[in-house]
């Protein structure tokens, strides 16, 4: 219960029990004409960084901090904007919680921004947009203050230095139009084309979109690597559909970051960012252009406000079937790569069973040669031994071979017990040796040898290795076992999925408009309420004669990551 925001008509001075802040007079919005926030990206980084370290302060620690604001309407928006945008940032508060604790109490309505232009405003950008903005910008990472480079961004966005600001880092720069030379004209810094090329090729730029008359050769960029488009459509006006379709293929087809100019790289170079913004990431018309506004301030123009309000619906379409293409294609890749999985799983199990088979018989050949050494007979000497028998009396159907030539082989503990009697393979017997095997009354000598005289007395015989069949019956045996083994671990595998639930839920009311704020604001604040976004207790100002201070948010959270410090 320590941190609150106070709108007061004099300056009031520290208690024990309570610190008074303000940034008015120390982070101010330079204004081209009627214009006056939102703050820039980096004032807004300078105060999260002064609140953080007030809120760290160990002789702070017992006291209540008290930002306040005077009563000058505009730097009172700007203020509740810092510290509602911190509250979204840093506490945690969705847009709309921060928004009607600002709105709460006695407070008069917050004067909403304008355009950079002349005339009267015929849009108004209120907090709550400009918080909605930081928010989705946020979510999709647009920026992150614990790496955001400060003293980068103050520098670049400076006349003399370039004139440029990144809107989504890493892929769209604005940047103010180049010039045929550098030079000063009328105190105002011009630069060349080459001034940006170091910078943009650091960075990854590799596409140039120039939206106003040609005052450059395009070579320029050409020749130094980079792709040029010109777009061009008159200052101050809405850019046609072919224009913003071929601006947004342009830069969904892009290899690196896209730099943008105009003239002023303001107005036209906004809207069509813009376009790109609430296609692909849903921002509305006027998030987009608070978001927009923050990074570098001035941006989109007049009539251009009105355009963005009207494209939103069709860029919203057009994202949507984008997304649902990616989504479906996501599908289908996650399905291939299942099935690759699968195959992947086949093609190994045939492998390991063609190796198995190919080492079966490579110790087979081996057992076979052991044999033979052991018997004293070689192929040779059996090949020798057929022509011999070959050449004997056809009427004479069986002859005895010695004793010793039909003993059984021994074998080794792995291999099953078995006659050497494979058919064509090394170590064959010959049929006259099958013949005598089959008088053997052994299970393991079974063979089937047929012999069958017709007018010649013809010799034939057909021996079966029943020991290749059996072995490839237990080897897939084995084979469909691991399979099994495979199968009952993969059922066994599964994903776990933790339920997400939403901060801000579909039953979030908000107090009904009566045109509190000027023209544009979308909710009012509820005087007799006390509404605080912590719902924990009310402050009740002890100033008087002032607006009653409003309590902010509930005790800070010391575990939040926060920016480097910046000197109070």
């Amino acid at each position: 219960d320590r941190l609150y925001f106070a709108t007061l008509r004099n300056k009031p001075k520290s208690t024990v029990n309570t610190h008074y802040f303000c940034t008015d007079e120390e982070l101010v919005y330079e204004n081209f004409y009627g214009d006056f926030g939102p703050l820039n990206l980096a004032m807004l980084y300078r105060y999260c960084c002064k609140l953080n370290k007030k809120l760290k302060y160990f002789s702070l620690s017992r006291k209540k901090i008290v930002y306040y604001t005077g009563f000058d309407q505009r730097k009172r928006a700007n203020a509740a904007f810092l510290i509602g945008a911190y509250a979204v940032i840093y506490l945690k508060k969705t847009p709309e919680e921060a928004y009607r604790t600002l709105l709460s109490g006695s407070n008069p309505p917050y004067l909403p921004f304008r355009d950079a232009s002349f005339g009267n405003c015929t849009y108004n950008l209120t907090i709550l947009d400009c918080l909605q903005g930081v928010n989705k910008a946020l979510q999709h990472g647009f920026f992150d203050f614990k790496t955001f480079d400060v003293d980068e961004y103050e520098h670049y966005e400076r006349v003399e230095n370039g004139d440029f600001n990144w809107i989504i880092p890493g892929k769209f720069l604005a940047f103010s139009g180049p010039h045929p030379k550098s030079k000063l004209e009328n105190g105002y810094p011009l630069h060349a084309p080459e001034a940006y090329f170091p910078y943009f090729k650091k960075h990854n730029v590799t596409s140039i979109i120039r939206l106003n008359k040609k005052i450059y050769e395009a070579k320029r960029f050409t020749d130094a690597g980079f792709e040029h488009y010109d777009l061009f459509f008159i200052d101050g006006s809405t850019p046609s559909d072919s224009i913003v379709q071929r601006f947004l293929n342009i830069c969904e087809n892009a290899d690196g970051a896209i730099a943008v100019h105009c003239k002023a790289g303001l107005g036209r170079t906004g809207t069509l960012i813009a376009c790109y913004i609430m296609k692909h990431y849903k921002f509305t018309h006027a998030e987009a252009i608070a978001w927009i506004r923050i990074c570098r301030p001035g941006s989109i123009i007049g009539p251009q406000q009105h355009f963005l309000e009207e494209k939103q619906a069709m860029l919203w379409l057009e994202g949507d079937h984008i997304r649902s293409k990616q989504k479906q294609r996501a599908v289908d890749e996650n399905i291939n790569r299942v099935l690759c999985g699968l195959s992947d799983i086949s093609i190994n199990d045939r492998l390991n069973k063609v190796q198995d088979l190919d080492q079966y018989r490579e110790n087979d050949f081996v057992d076979k040669a052991d044999v033979e050494t052991q018997s004293g007979m070689t192929q040779g000497d059996k090949l020798n031994a057929l022509k011999s028998f070959l050449s004997l009396d056809k009427d004479c159907c069986f002859c005895f071979f010695r004793l010793q030539d039909m003993k059984l082989h021994t074998r080794s503990i792995s291999q099953p017990f078995r006659l050497n009697t494979s058919g064509s393979t090394e170590g064959s017997m010959s049929p006259l040796k099958a013949s005598k095997v089959m008088a053997v009354n052994s299970p393991s000598a079974e063979r089937i040898s047929r012999l069958s005289t017709s007018s010649g007395s013809n010799f034939k015989s057909v021996s079966i290795n029943s020991r290749l069949a059996s072995s490839l019956g237990n080897l897939y045996a084995a084979s469909d076992d691991d399979e099994s083994k495979m199968t009952s671990s993969c059922s066994r595998t599964g994903f776990s999925v933790s339920h997400i639930s939403s901060h801000l839920n579909g039953s979030l009311q908000l107090p009904h408009r009566n045109n509190r704020e000027l023209n544009n604001n979308l909710y009012n604040r509820n005087s007799s309420s006390g509404n605080n976004l912590s719902s924990q207790t009310s402050f009740h100002s002890a100033v008087t004669d002032e607006y009653p201070s409003t309590f902010l948010y509930e005790p800070y959270n010391s575990s939040c990551t926060i920016p480097e410090s910046i000197n109070s």
